[in-house]
């Protein structure tokens, strides 16, 4: 038997060409073979081990395709092996050498996913793995716990991350802007300024957008004067954000006064910020303004779009003046406009608003809406106030077996629904079972069931679940407080509103017009002159104005009237509380607002 023995040399260029060849291989993944390749792998195992093993590759890295690609393969992975450590066994098992970059990755693909529990059991096992997850693991982590609810949890992490960098905070920043934390807010944006960086562009549009929706201007001015020092120019969307903020707390003169001083920088207003205009000045009856300011839109080379038909539906179905939505409406066809989900929900609020329900079935029939959420919430409203709450509840069960996913407003409509027809146990039932199952719910749906049951007498039911929504610091806002203060008083138990009405102001709630005429009539009714006068200086303080019911109550009163004529209470008398229900005063001194302002626009 002859032996053929090949040359050394042979063997030594033939792997040096071999070597070549494959670096040359390797320098050449794009994108695009990736992505086919993971699309053809023959198992989910060996595909997730090609990605981890392209993304240890010298200058690649995998763009938003792959990651996309991946979530349903890790997915399907975890539904097979169950833990994150299996998943870990069997890739080891393949060949794949577990590095600290592995669970790095496998996080971000569940965080992408949506799975956020196994973002969390995934950082866990990268510890039992003797790797410490670093800064991106922990920015991950904030995100995701803030995402479940879970706000202390994610701030605590926040302060032990050792090595904190800018997007840790601006992460944290996002979510807090999405669940209006102003407190948090701040502390957070105090700890990002101690440690050198600074809010970019977007990010102080957000705070700023989130301070004015939430009423507090005074802050909003410090944010934009921190843009102002930061050399940050005042973009048409900050202008927009500041306009909004006062249309929203119902100054629309103090927003049109903002957008001639725009028009003075040279800035030029868009569609939207006209909107905003009109529909301040709509929410405030002023409806010859908003026309005016329609016209100049008009003469400026602005057309209405959809979105500013659909305000004006609903506006003015708002103020009463249904024929003139009604007229809109059937203007759409001569503005080559096409009504969407949002046209057929204002006209629904013009129906259930004008109680002309009959209405219904002739609009719809000559609409083609498709039944998306906006419009299934809609009906569910407007069975609700039609006085048709079965009609919601199948409404709802319809919705889940047509395959939607119910969100807040649709929650609403059916915990608004079971209370309507009298079905309170299933409600309650119902509520704590999204309490459970659905974190991140708003304040509105807290304050729904809560209302609903004050409506229909079940005092004690509705003070029990806010009781419960205060423990577990659910998010309550200034009406969900107004409502768990008009179940106290309704009940008899004046000493808890007045209670609860000094720990909504701890808890840096702040109380509104509706609060004071709330508690005031409670005061008027128990005869408690003092405490009467002490809100009396707190609406002057704060600006807020009662309304005439409020007022008749203690001012026609023969015994509160004889008290209050004695003389001044803290500074505020009679005529004073005359003149504190008929003035229009600013939340923020409008001198440093003008100052900071004309700052602003020098700046362009």
């Amino acid at each position: 038997m002859s032996i053929h023995h090949v040359p050394s040399a042979e063997v030594s260029s033939n792997d040096k060409s071999q070597k070549i060849s494959w670096e040359k291989r390797r320098l050449t993944i794009t994108p695009e073979f990736v992505h086919s390749t993971l699309l053809n792998c023959p198992s989910n195992l060996i595909t997730l081990r090609f990605f981890l093993w392209c993304a240890k590759q010298p200058n690649y890295s995998h763009d938003a395709q792959a990651f996309d690609c991946m979530v349903n393969v890790l997915t399907q992975l975890t539904k097979k092996y169950v833990t994150l450590r299996r998943i870990v066994r069997e890739l080891e098992n393949v060949g794949c050498v577990i590095k600290p970059l592995t669970f790095l990755l496998l996080m971000r693909i569940y965080w992408r996913g949506g799975l956020y529990g196994m973002v969390i059991e995934t950082c866990d096992e990268m510890g039992t793995f003797g790797f410490t997850p670093n800064t991106f693991a922990h920015n991950l982590i904030i995100d995701v716990l803030f995402k479940i609810g879970q706000v202390d949890a994610a701030l605590k992490v926040l302060k032990e991350t050792q090595f904190r960098n800018f997007l840790t905070f601006n992460i944290a920043l996002s979510n807090l802007c999405k669940l209006s934390d102003l407190s948090n807010i701040k502390d957070v944006s105090r700890r990002m300024f101690l440690e050198g960086y600074y809010p970019n562009v977007n990010t102080l549009e957000m705070i700023l957008n989130c301070f004015c929706k939430t009423g507090r201007l005074a802050e909003a001015y410090q944010v934009l004067g921190l843009m102002i020092t930061l050399g940050i120019s005042v973009s048409v969307n900050v202008w927009g954000i500041l306009i909004d903020g006062f249309c929203r707390l119902r100054q629309p003169g103090m927003a049109n006064d903002l957008f001639k001083k725009m028009l003075g920088t040279g800035c030029s207003p868009n569609v939207v910020i006209y909107t905003t205009l009109i529909k301040g000045f709509l929410d405030s009856q002023m409806v010859s303004t908003a026309s005016s300011i329609l016209t100049r839109m008009e003469s400026d080379g602005y057309v209405p779009d959809l979105v500013l038909c659909n305000v004006l539906i609903d506006c003015l179905s708002k103020i009463g003046r249904y024929d003139d939505a009604f007229d809109i409406f059937l203007s759409l066809s001569d503005r080559k406009l096409v009504p969407d989900s949002y046209t057929f929900c204002a006209l629904i609020s013009n129906i259930c608003l004008s109680r002309r329900f009959s209405l219904l079935p002739k609009i719809a029939s000559g609409l083609a809406i498709e039944a998306d959420m906006v419009v299934c919430n809609s009906l569910l409203n407007y069975f609700c106030k039609a006085g048709h709450p079965l009609h919601a509840v199948e409404l709802y069960d319809y919705m889940l077996d047509g395959g939607f996913t119910p969100d807040k407003y649709s929650f609403v409509g059916l915990l608004s629904g079971l209370c309507g027809a009298g079905r309170i146990d299933e409600a309650v039932n119902v509520y704590r079972g999204l309490i459970k199952y659905c974190p991140g719910l708003d304040a509105h749906v807290h304050t729904i069931i809560i209302n609903r049951l004050t409506r229909v007498g079940k005092y004690h039911i509705a003070i029990k679940l806010f009781r419960r929504a205060l423990i577990e610091k659910y998010p309550l806002d200034v009406v969900s407080y107004n409502v768990a203060i008009y179940g106290l008083l309704k009940s008899g138990r004046i000493g808890e509103a007045s209670t609860l009405f000094s720990q909504m102001k701890e808890v840096g709630v702040l109380p509104n017009a509706r609060t004071y005429n709330l508690v005031i009539s409670g005061f008027c009714n128990e005869r408690d002159v003092k405490m009467v006068k002490q809100l009396m200086q707190e609406i002057s303080e704060a600006g807020d104005e009662l309304d005439h019911n409020t007022m008749n109550s203690w001012i026609l009163d023969e015994a509160m009237y004889a008290e209050f004529s004695k003389g001044l209470a803290y500074d505020v008398n009679i005529g004073h509380a005359h003149h504190l229900f008929l003035r229009d005063k600013l939340l923020v001194d409008s001198s440093s607002s003008d100052d900071l302002l004309d700052v602003a626009a020098s700046m362009g």
